[in-house]
């Protein structure tokens, strides 16, 4: 083949010479140019080779590489495929497990239906006239009765030594608060004086540094409060209902559901403190359980102090105190002494300024006026926690936090 093709260049070579230099002239030069051209041609067929060969290495590498790649893509619609078909089964289970949960749901409420209809269920906060006028009555005998108390706690505030402000949160007025009984860290907060949702925060942390609710969870409470003078106490909320007469409910924070309830046996109240206009009834807790500090038109001068049982929220024992309700912003107690604290319209330096204690071992030698640390405001709750030693003040949208020193009562 390359021979045939070799003469064929040859013969248009000589043909090129003798055109242009003769016939006998060609002759003579055609045996010396043949070699040169044979090389050259030679050369020109390795150069093509070369390239076929590469072009050849090209194309196998690209074969392979399309065969790699469509092996990965068929491993891949294999994987997508499988994953498609579990998801399909999962779906398929969940739909059946949806359908039965609907089904059992169905006959849950036919069976409750039916055992509503076999027995149906009085109102919850109906209120009892009869039940109220015995509570009353029973509460009447045992008031100013001597109280013996349950724990061996026997101090009493001697001052008010630091003051700290956390934040400005909510509105003027409010509570913030732990649980009075419990080792939780949770705060508690209850903005405004009607309302309906109690923020949670789980620690002092994430209520002081962030400025919003976004870090608390909310609890939405089935009727709303009044006033300021709720307490978080063992686990459960005893918040102050208006609903004609005034009524304590115990609300349970953890499942969110109203333990229990009941009317206050108190006739004809009056706001307890003068400059607390929106508070009927403040609860309060200290060493020896649970209070509650009210006011009467039977004694609209002076305040009245109340021990309650947590449990059923029977009173146990009431007082009348010669602490009176002019000018009084809030109170709280100590080791089972009502401590009154006073101001001014014009807000000043509030002070506690009347001491009650139920026991009677608290001589008044020790009943001395206690001022709180310079600040010009006025507090529309005071929250004492017993386990810290300090309270929890709203201060006219300020939260505030109060250590106390303590001393022992010098008894009578």
């Amino acid at each position: 083949m390359w021979e045939a093709g070799a003469f064929l260049s040859i013969d248009v070579v000589e043909a090129a010479l003798s055109a242009a230099m003769g016939p006998w002239r060609c002759l003579l030069l055609l045996p010396l140019l043949a070699p040169a051209l044979r090389a050259q041609q030679q050369q020109f067929m390795e150069y093509v080779e070369r390239r076929l060969t590469l072009l050849e290495e090209r194309i196998s590498q690209w074969y392979e590489q399309s065969s790699r790649y469509s092996s990965e893509l068929r491993d891949f619609k294999n994987q997508v495929l499988g994953m498609l078909e579990t998801a399909e089964k999962e779906r398929e289970a969940l739909r059946a497990e949806a359908e039965a949960a609907a089904v059992r749901m169905e006959r849950l409420e036919r069976e409750v239906d039916y055992l509503e209809t076999q027995n149906p269920a009085p109102p919850c906060l109906e209120v009892d006239e009869a039940l109220m006028e015995k509570q009353v009555a029973t509460a009447k005998q045992r008031k100013n009765e001597k109280y013996s108390k349950v724990t061996d706690c026997s101090d009493t505030i001697g001052s008010i030594r630091a003051m700290k402000i956390l934040k400005r949160f909510g509105s003027s007025s409010g509570l913030w608060t732990k649980d009075a009984a419990g080792s939780t860290e949770k705060i508690y907060v209850l903005d405004g004086t009607a309302n309906d949702t109690v923020y949670v925060f789980p620690r002092m942390r994430e209520f002081t540094l962030f400025s919003a609710t976004r870090k608390a969870a909310r609890i939405k409470l089935p009727y709303p409060w009044v006033g300021t003078g709720h307490l978080v106490y063992d686990g459960h909320l005893y918040y102050i209902r208006q609903q004609g007469s005034f009524q304590v409910i115990k609300f349970n924070l953890a499942n969110k559901t109203v333990v229990d309830s009941s009317v206050f046996p108190a006739e004809e109240q009056i706001p307890v403190f003068g400059l607390s206009p929106f508070t009927y009834i403040e609860m309060a807790a200290d060493e020896e359980g649970l209070w509650a500090i009210y006011a009467t038109k039977e004694d609209e001068k002076n305040i009245c102090l109340a021990k309650l049982d947590p449990s059923s929220l029977d009173i146990e024992q009431m007082w009348d105190t010669p602490c009176p309700r002019e000018n009084a912003e809030g109170a709280f107690v100590v080791c089972g002494a009502l401590h009154v604290v006073y101001n001014t319209r014009l807000p000043s330096r509030s002070r506690v300024q009347c001491v009650f204690d139920v026991s009677g071992t608290l001589s008044p030698d020790d009943a001395s006026l206690v001022y709180f640390p310079k600040r010009y405001g006025s507090h529309s709750s005071l929250k004492y926690s017993p386990r810290e030693r300090q309270l929890y003040a709203w201060d006219d949208g300020y939260q505030i936090i109060y250590r106390m020193e303590m001393k022992k009562k010098l008894e009578l």
